[in-house]
């Protein structure tokens, strides 16, 4: 058993302090990792541990927030990068439910709004986004749910608009296989393909012959 005989608040971050037993420096704790600590306390091996244990619990909470701060994410994606900074599985597990119980982590909210996103500013054909999603390591249930309400063919148009112009010069057969192409690279189903290819080339059509 060790007795604490210093508490003293870091100099680089006012929200840590130094933990020291019998005159030598042990660990460093945040703040609210450390409440209820006392100078003069005796503390046992197994409290010392414990301690630390909650300290990489509230590490690996705040690397998780701060992922959260810059987008939202699945709760694969933080486990992760929880895993690159070698915290390990019951820790990222505690970390997960904590989030997930406080909203911060939902991976429903997060497959829609991959889509919405997606979807509004680099259209994506379904089988595409539903790649994406998987990658993310979402439940196949949560990625058919968030692509229940996508317009393909809409979104196709939108690609299809945006790459016609580049071959316009081209005769037609070759600008529709070029169009059908690249369609068909980016996921989209033929019967897509085809109906977006030539209604794109009829709006493009009257262009080429003024």
């Amino acid at each position: 058993m060790s007795t604490i005989t210093a508490l003293t608040t870091q100099v680089k971050n006012a929200d840590r302090v130094s933990v020291f037993l019998d005159g030598e420096f042990v660990c460093g704790l945040a703040l609210e990792v450390a409440v209820g600590l006392r100078v003069g306390q005796t503390i046992t091996p197994a409290e010392l541990a414990a301690l630390e244990r909650r300290e990489e619990i509230h590490r690996a909470r705040e690397r998780a927030i701060a992922l959260l701060a810059r987008r939202p994410r699945s709760a694969n994606e933080i486990a992760r990068q929880l895993r690159r900074h070698q915290h390990d599985d019951e820790v990222i597990q505690q970390v997960l439910e904590n989030l997930t119980a406080a909203g911060l982590i939902d991976d429903n909210a997060f497959a829609a709004f991959w889509v919405e996103q997606r979807d509004t500013f680099r259209p994506r054909s379904r089988l595409a986004l539903r790649q994406e999603l998987s990658q993310k390591g979402l439940e196949r249930e949560v990625v058919s749910e968030a692509l229940e309400g996508l317009d393909e063919i809409e979104a196709a148009r939108r690609v299809a608009r945006k790459q016609a112009g580049r071959w316009r010069e081209l005769p037609e057969a070759e600008w529709r296989a070029k169009l059908t192409r690249y369609l068909l690279r980016h996921g989209y189903p033929y019967d897509v393909v085809n109906e977006v290819v030539s209604e794109t080339w009829l709006a493009l059509k009257p262009d080429d012959e003024s």
